[in-house]
């Protein structure tokens, strides 16, 4: 035990003196007005609400070095940030690649970056150059021997997601022309347009604290992901007002002779978040300031900073990887469609939505490809990773579920401004977030690669291998097992295609294309440990199909369904369960959903057979968004449906499948008709009819 704590790469390698510095440096526009980048058009301001501001945090372990700056800016381009390093590099000697500058995304900033409607400032750009530089340098000369620890809040009422899908029957028309819009920022403020979140949120308010070997406070890093409060003026949005609300907290004033302390705010992962719950309209409070919001966050931080404990015998690491990624550039009509639109523009900016895509298209087709800059550091172990992206939460959630190391952060936005980059499945949906343009300009399967290059980089600073992710089994998993399923699919997935089978028998299912993973399922602490959350994927007209071969004609099916879709919504509500051939609809399957406007609507319904007009319905309503368990039960002709425990179809129905029908879909029916628009988990099939006892013994609440 003694010599594998001794050769741990966590532990100290050398006889360091850990030590830390950190500095604020004013970057506020000194000409007005200026740009200001996060809308689709062109706009100046001539307003100062608040200063902005560059702060870094400089590390030293003896042997190695390294640079933290989080700026208030919207995004910045990869070269003036290479170009920064560079010059940093001459006056510090601190490797480049030993440094992180990352942006906090606040949409009131002066603009650093072309984009959309909006061009860089041409006078700002320099100015800002220079001051990162001056802030790496002023950190730097601000080490002293210094200590460390981590924390984390849960800050679950300050995030929510704005990414929504849309119903099948309400797809609205891109910038291009085409009806691809089937999930889009802000969808979810219409209920009636929407089926559900598009994704999970990242609650986590993470701090790293730094300490000056007597216990004086020197910074706190804090992690958080939402995108933007948003200010009409200059300012550094919630961002800024969160540092300063922490340093009135912890440090207001400074020792004679001493630094003074820096709180530092860095963007997590949050390209599908806002701060309104469209789940709650009660939650939508016209009211709430940015100064409230803001000193809400600070509450939880400061709850979670009280409870640190420190170190100072830690060792850093730092890697960093460049990737050249193909931009996803026009094909030949629609680079002619967009020389078009801007030769028609003449030497004007864009106005309109068709304009500003356009002209994208020609920056794409010019560029073809760009490099992508991914980094991961270790400070003892704490971990942080970084993309160059707008990044989606669960993509966060992603890396750090892999992570080697116990505690971890991911910045957005660092080391580049690559757009927005949707897990792969995303795309199929359509949205702001896919619309080719430098914005989301990076290629389809550039999400996977890059979270692979972060996860890679904790390995190599951590010197472990990842984690493999799994959530535990709560007493309800446990109960389903204890009934010894043919195959049982959590359905706790980050990404397709396959759907683990938790029996051990190896019967993965497939995921279809169109659906969307890791939103929250039913009963957390019912299916899962302490402090997990259950995870469910979002059916978006796909299907999970599975191959049973030893069903016969006793067995029996248990699910968790949601339904997103208005009971009246359609003619069928959704089919969630079929059991026939792929792509038809036979004279020998079973069928199972919820009615819709045609008929039974809002209540379960099964068929046997080609004809759905030969249905059987229940009796009760099934609420739309609301968690409901349902059994299916097949013992030879005889049929039974339990909702929540309680008997609701009795049935007759024909026992004549063919030897071959091995085939089940479980969000869909077997001939893609009304297929699910919701969410579906812990589905559990047996290989024989379930009596009422053990179909009670599912219902673990």
């Amino acid at each position: 035990m003694l010599a594998s704590l001794l050769l741990s790469p966590l532990a100290p390698l050398h006889a360091a003196e850990f030590k830390a510095g950190a500095a604020v440096i004013d970057i506020t526009p000194p000409k007005l007005p200026v740009l200001v980048n996060g809308g689709m058009t062109s706009r100046s301001v001539d307003k100062i609400k608040t200063p902005i501001h560059a702060r870094a945090i400089a590390l030293s372990d003896g042997k190695e070095q390294i640079a933290i700056v989080v700026v208030d800016t919207c995004m910045m381009p990869r070269p003036l940030l290479d170009e920064a390093k560079a010059i940093a590099e001459k006056r510090t000697g601190i490797p480049a690649n030993r440094m992180l500058i990352s942006a906090v995304h606040a949409h009131s900033t002066p603009s650093s970056m072309g984009c959309l409607g909006t061009d860089a400032d041409e006078n700002y750009v320099p100015f800002l150059r220079d001051k990162l530089v001056e802030a790496i340098v002023a950190a730097q000369a601000a080490l002293v021997p210094a200590r460390v620890g981590f924390a984390k809040g849960n800050a679950a009422e300050f995030t929510a997601l704005r990414q929504w899908i849309r119903r099948p029957d309400r797809i609205k028309e891109d910038p291009f022309g085409n009806m691809t819009v089937r999930a889009n920022m802000h969808a979810g403020a219409n209920w009636d347009d929407a089926t559900g979140e598009a994704g999970p949120e990242d609650p986590d308010l993470s701090l790293i604290s730094f300490q000056a070997r007597d216990g004086r406070p020197l910074a706190v890093l804090a992690n958080f992901s939402m995108h933007y409060f948003g200010d009409k003026d200059i300012s550094a949005d919630y961002f800024g007002l969160f540092c300063e609300d922490l340093k009135q907290r912890i440090a207001p004033e400074t020792a004679p002779g001493k630094a003074a302390f820096v709180g530092i705010m860095s963007h997590g992962c949050s390209g599908d978040i806002w701060r309104r719950d469209y789940t709650r309209p009660e939650s939508w409070d016209a009211k709430l300031t940015i100064d409230d919001y803001a000193k809400g966050l600070v509450d939880i931080a400061m709850t979670a900073y009280k409870g640190i404990r420190y170190r100072d015998d830690v060792s850093l690491a730092m890697a960093e990887r460049r990737m050249t990624l193909n931009l996803r550039v026009p094909d030949k009509q629609r680079l002619e469609w967009a020389q078009r639109i801007v030769a028609a523009m003449g030497d004007r900016l864009p106005k309109t939505l068709p304009e500003v895509y356009a002209r994208e298209q020609i920056f794409l087709h010019e560029k073809q490809k760009t490099e992508v800059v991914t980094q991961a550091l270790r400070i003892g172990d704490i971990g942080v990773a970084t993309t160059s992206c707008e990044t989606y939460a669960i993509t966060g959630l992603k890396i750090k579920a892999a992570s080697p190391l116990p505690h971890n952060m991911v910045f957005e936005l660092a080391n580049g401004g690559d757009g927005y980059i949707p897990p792969p499945e995303q795309y199929l949906f359509g949205g702001y977030n896919t619309w080719p343009a430098r914005s989301a300009g990076l290629e389809v399967m550039a999400e996977p690669k890059i979270a692979e290059a972060a996860i890679s980089l904790l390995e190599k600073v951590s010197g472990q291998p990842r984690r493999e992710w799994k959530l535990s089994d709560g007493p309800a998993a446990r109960a389903i097992l204890a009934l010894k399923p043919a195959a049982y699919w959590r359905m706790n997935e980050f990404t397709s295609p396959h759907a683990a089978d938790a029996t051990g028998h190896g019967h993965d299912a497939v995921y279809e294309r169109e659906i969307t993973y890791y939103l929250e399922g039913p009963h957390s602490k019912s299916f899962c440990g302490e402090g997990e959350v259950n995870r469910a994927p979002h059916f978006v007209g796909g299907r999970l199909r599975a191959r049973l071969g030893s069903l016969g004609d006793r067995y029996s099916v248990s699910m968790w369904l949601w339904n997103g879709m208005p009971n009246d919504g359609r003619d069928v509500s959704g089919w969630f369960f079929s059991r026939d051939h792929d792509q038809g609809l036979g004279a020998f399957g079973d069928h199972l959903g919820i009615g819709g406007k045609s008929g039974n609507t809002g209540r379960l319904v099964f068929f046997h057979g080609g004809d759905p007009a030969t249905a059987t319905a229940g009796n009760t309503v099934i609420p739309r968004w609301q968690w409901q368990h349902v059994v299916l039960v097949r013992d030879g002709q005889a049929v039974r449906v339990w909702l929540n425990g309680q008997l609701e179809i009795e049935a007759k129905a024909a026992a004549n499948f063919p030897a071959g029908l091995d085939q089940c879909f479980f969000g869909g029916r077997s001939d893609n008709d009304s297929n699910w628009e919701g969410r579906l988990d812990e589905i559990a099939v047996f290989n024989r009819a379930l009596s009422a006892k053990e179909v009670a013994r599912l219902l673990v609440k």
